[in-house]
Parts: C-alpha cells; structure tokens; sequence
C-alpha cells in the first residue's frame, strides 16, 4: 500500500518490505463493499440515524462506501444549500467514505444542474409518496421534464417506482398479507414501463431502485435489448426474506415495495446470476422503535440492514450454489460501477477506484470467514436503533476486520471517512 491504495499485488508469501504485515491465516480478503443505497436521516431526523452511527455499522459490516439518499433528512437534499447543509453534518463524522445523492421533486427543476456541478452522484426521485411530506413524488407528466434536462446534463435519475394508481387502500390491519395485497407485483411492473418508455424518449439514463417484483425483470431486459439506458438492482430483503414466513404483526418486515414470496426471491436470484440485476444494495431505512410500533397501516416502511448484507446474502448465495466472487461482484463492483467509483485502476485525483483489490484502487480491504456462523442479536447492532427483521438469524460469514484505505475503520478508530463527489 501507497498512500491508501494499493501499490502492489504479489504471491502469497512473498517477502515484502512493508511496515507491517497482516497474516489472515484462512481469512478471505476482500474489497470493500460499496452501498449506494442507505437513508442516513442526518440532519433534522438524527434520532431515526446519524453519520457517526450509520457509518459505524457499516465498517462493521465490511462496507467502505456508502451513498447517502436525499430524503428523511431535513431539509431533503433538493437544493445546493440543502446539499452543503449535510456535507456541514457528515464532515468528520464518517468512519467510511460518504457520497450523496441529489433529489428530483416537484419545483426543483432548475436546482438540478447547480446540484450536479457540485457534485451529487445522481438524482433520485419517486413515483408514489414517499412516506415524508418534504419529499413530494413527481407526478407522471413532471417527470419527462426531469429526464430531458437530466439528459442533457449526462446525469441519471434513480427512481422508486410504483405507480400509486395500483397502491391499494390499507386500514388498521395486522395481517402482512393484506399489506402484501396492498402492493401487487402491478404496481412495480407497471411503473418500471413507464419509466422505461419516457427514457427512452428522453435518452436519459435511469436506475431503479429496490426492485421487488420479479416480473418486472422481463421488462428491464426489454427495454435494455432495444438500447434504452436502464439498470436495476435489488436489496438483501427480497432475496433471502419470504412472505409466506411473515408473521401478523410483525412490522419490523414492512417496507415498500413489500417482501413478496418464495417463487419471486428464487427468480430475482436468477436475475442476478444473468446480469439483469447489476447488484445488491441495503436500502438501509432505519427509524426509532414506536415508529415501527402499530399496524401495517401505520408502521414506518424500511428495513435497517447496512451492517448484515453481506453475511445474509452470502449465507443464502451459498445455500444456491453462488460464489464468493459473484457476492462481491453484486455488492462491491456492480455498484461501484453504477455511481461511477470503479474507474481505471490508477485513476487520479484524492480517491482511486473502489470495489476492486486492483494496483492503484483504494485500500479499501475486509477480512471475512466465509465458513464462521453466528447468531444476530439486534442490541449489538452499531445502527442507532436495535430494530431488524434479522433479529435472531443464524447467518454464515463473518466479518473480521476493515480497512479504509489501508487503516482500521469503524467504532473505535478515528472517523476518516472522506466526503466523495462525482469524477
């Protein structure tokens, strides 16, 4: 290693001249992963979330870089002082490296190209509410506007889609599957054709978020097949919970779109292993406890996971057959490349490429047993709010240590998690 990134890639044993060595005896190394989905909530709901908390576990959880989304802060990341605002709550607070989103909301239009310049990754905007009032969606005909300027300024737009005319009504119920009913697989479906179509017709490039419904898979290969610049990813949720296993009640489960079934998680994998789905991010949305208290109706929508991801996705990759490298393919490499941060090994500038062990990247490394179990114990957990449907899980692989460009990250050490921009 050379000034945080990596100088060198030898045999093992070969003798080096280093000031330390670090032996992992039968410890698998890794790139660090790379989220490009996690609601940090900071500033205004630092109760919900908070850089020193979320990006303590994510360290944890062998995460390096995170991408913070624009809203549940406040004010939501909508404007260039918004922007600067939360760039003022993250510096030096961050134990990995942190990035940031921008937002798409109705009355932003002309904010978008200033947010660009000063260097959010992307925009992200929804088709349905989103669950907080500062953080309208845009309405079907606002969002060709959107696209055509994001065409013009070569950036892209990251979207929930749902179309809220499918989103049925849900009153004082208990029951995950009237929940699960209240969100077909149709709302998704045909929200990601929308999009897909206005793209096309704007050549912008899109990425939908947290996709659940696997019948929607189908339509993104379409649309990719006659050229329209569209991605997807899912999150760790949809691939390895399962709906028949919800129990009433239970709204630590709820999040939107919902878990959906058995059937739905083994075609999303499938999706994965062809490329359809570039990758696996959290969509980490944590919220203090009483907010996930009541019915299915009334409970705050997100699962808190950026410190589990990669021992719940490998435990489950593992049972089908996946390997080691195709996890950190989905989970390091995919979204680096989505945001940008994959680059040329050698690249310059204050940071070098991330989700790859390459000469030149950074030294952004994990030790994991792949072969070590352990049981979740919520309180443990390094996010502010002990709340997790995995609460209890035994999961297989475990993560042993990090390192942000080549130093110890995480609770304990120093935050040295640097503020990112896109190249």
């Amino acid at each position: 290693m050379r000034d945080g990134r990596i100088a060198a890639i030898e045999p093992y044993g070969a003798v080096l001249s280093s000031a330390e060595d670090v032996d992992l005896g039968p410890l698998s190394l890794l790139p660090g992963l790379v989220d490009t989905h996690v609601h940090v909530n900071e500033p205004g709901r630092t109760d919900w979330e908070g850089f020193v908390t979320a990006t303590a576990a994510a360290a944890a959880g062998g995460v390096t870089t995170l991408i913070d989304m624009p809203l549940n802060s406040i004010p939501p990341t909508v404007t260039v002082d918004a922007l600067r605002a939360k760039q003022a709550a993250a510096r030096g607070q961050c134990h990995v490296d942190v990035g940031f989103w921008g937002g798409a909301i109705p009355g932003n239009l002309a904010d978008l190209a200033a947010l660009h310049e000063a260097g959010v990754f992307g925009f992200k905007c929804f088709t349905s509410p989103s669950g907080v009032d500062e953080f309208p969606h845009l309405d079907w005909p606002l969002l060709p506007p959107v696209l055509d300027t994001l065409a013009r300024l070569g950036a892209m737009l990251i979207v929930h889609a749902e179309d809220p005319a499918g989103i049925g009504p849900l009153d004082g119920t208990d029951r995950f599957a009237d929940f699960l009913a209240s969100r077909p697989p149709v709302v998704e479906d045909s929200a990601v054709r929308r999009l897909a179509s206005a793209a096309a017709t704007a050549g912008c490039r899109v990425h939908v978020v947290h996709l659940s419904s696997a019948s929607a898979v189908p339509i993104v290969a379409a649309a990719r097949s006659a050229g329209t610049r569209i991605t997807a990813e899912t999150c760790p949720h949809y691939l390895t919970l399962a709906a028949e296993d919800v129990p009433d009640g239970a709204t630590r489960f709820k999040c939107c779109p919902p878990i959906r079934g058995r059937d739905n998680a083994d075609a999303l994998w499938a999706a994965l292993a062809d490329g359809t789905l570039m990758g696996v991010v959290s969509d980490h949305s944590p919220c203090p406890a009483a907010l996930k208290e009541g019915d299915f109706g009334q409970a705050w929508g997100g699962i808190a996971s950026v410190q589990l991801g990669l021992p719940v996705v490998w435990t489950e990759a593992r049972r089908r057959g996946h390997t080691l490298a195709d996890v950190v393919h989905w989970m390091s490499a995919g979204p680096a490349a989505l945001v940008g941060l994959g680059g040329a090994a050698g690249s310059s500038g204050p940071s070098g490429p991330k989700g790859r062990i390459a000469v030149g990247a950074d030294a952004d490394l994990v030790a994991f047993d792949p072969d070590a179990s352990f049981t979740v114990d919520a309180s443990l957990l390094r996010h502010r709010h002990p709340v997790t449907p995995y609460d209890g899980a035994h999961l297989t692989g475990v993560v042993h240590h990090t390192w942000l460009r080549g130093r110890t990250c995480g609770a304990g050490a120093d935050p040295a998690g640097r503020l990112l921009r896109r190249r």
